[in-house]
């Protein structure tokens, strides 16, 4: 069974884990260099409550997480929040992304945030799915946006609005 809870500094190791795996191996990330505990403590403890991070833990196993991220630092944007969205790959097509969606974005309705923007690489057409069916809106796609394993790549912007 799958349980959704808000994340402590006990899952950083986890959520640390599944994201260096999207680092290294995939181009759903534009970071190319791993994150270690410290930069990813530093990312989780400065939350406050328009952007939480969840996981998703199977069998005491976090499989997954969701973050709403802070667009910009500058304070006429605190009202948009960014979507993070990751899964382990060995639990991957099984329907986690779309209940840490859904729940991240029932946790924003809750928030002061008007909208949450998804910035989705290139050949990730599932995840734009994803986001679709959570009513999220194509803005546009800027072409050849990121250099990442040696390929230029395009990124489709999304976004949802809340209120």
């Amino acid at each position: 069974m799958l349980h959704i809870r808000s994340a402590t500094l006990n899952y950083l190791p986890y959520i640390n884990d599944i994201y260096n795996d999207a680092i290294l191996n995939t181009t759903a990330t534009f970071h190319t260099e791993a994150r270690t505990i410290e930069n990813n403590t530093d990312w989780l403890m400065e939350r406050d409550n328009d952007h939480p991070v969840i996981i998703a833990e199977m069998n005491d196993i976090v499989v997954g997480f969701a973050a709403l991220n802070k667009w910009s630092d500058r304070s006429a944007y605190d009202i948009t929040a960014e979507m993070a969205l990751y899964i382990d790959k060995k639990y991957r097509g099984k329907g986690i992304g779309q209940q840490l969606l859904a729940q991240i974005l029932a946790l924003a309705t809750e928030t002061n945030l008007v909208s949450i923007i998804a910035r989705i690489t290139e050949g990730n057409e599932h995840s734009i799915y994803l986001h679709k069916q959570q009513n999220f809106e194509v803005m546009g796609t800027m072409k050849k946006a990121g250099l990442k394993f040696g390929k230029l790549l395009d990124v489709t912007f999304l976004q949802k609005m809340l209120k």
